[in-house]
């Protein structure tokens, strides 16, 4: 199986993104898979486009898209994607949509096709933390899985905490929680390996 994989470019302030450095990290293959990598620009008008033309060009059996959450220790597979775009600070292109439709007259939400459930279940055999979220927020990374879930290709969104260096704090990307204070924590180094075996355990 050949699998598509994407992150994010930094946004914002930071000069950092977990998840574009996890996904640059992740080795050729996983199991018996073939992975191709790429990075998606942190723009609502962009980042749909980006994602299209990169599954025209390597036409791959999977696609799997990482974003970054400030709020979460965890990391959480999301199950639906809102048709809505609505930001708390403006993207990389400084467009800041409010309740602003991804595409009209859609389905208000779409589901992963591929089993989040079951690339949570793997984490957690594994021995790290992970749950399965309902909301992936309303920032480019609801709007690049709601993308990504109405494609024909199979598909999951994985949200890994937003993680930095030592000495670096991620000053956004809490955008899927708002209230949540973030906090610097270790385990960046294994966040790769993490998401091998959360892909791997989605795939089956």
């Amino acid at each position: 199986m050949h699998i598509l994989v994407t992150g994010f470019e930094p946004f914002g302030n930071d000069a950092f993104n977990a998840s574009g450095e996890t996904v640059r990290q992740l080795p050729a293959r996983l199991g018996e898979h073939e992975v191709t990598t790429a990075i998606l620009p942190v723009s609502f008008a962009a980042s749909g486009e980006v994602l299209a033309s990169l599954l025209a060009e390597h036409q791959p059996d999977a696609l799997i898209c990482v974003g970054e959450a400030g709020g979460r220790a965890a990391i959480t597979p999301e199950r639906w994607a809102a048709n809505e775009d609505h930001a708390r600070i403006p993207d990389n292109d400084g467009e800041q949509p409010r309740s602003t439709a991804i595409r009209e007259n859609a389905p208000t939400r779409v589901e992963a096709s591929i089993n989040p459930t079951a690339a949570a279940q793997a984490l957690l055999a594994a021995g790290l933390e992970a749950s399965v979220s309902e909301d992936a927020g309303r920032f480019v990374c609801n709007h690049v899985a709601y993308v990504a879930y109405s494609q024909p290709v199979p598909a999951l969104f994985i949200h890994v905490p937003a993680l930095r260096p030592p000495g670096i704090r991620a000053t956004v990307g809490a955008e899927t929680d708002a209230t949540a204070i973030q906090q610097q924590r270790s385990g960046l180094s294994e966040l790769p390996q993490a998401l091998g075996i959360a892909i791997l355990g989605a795939l089956g």
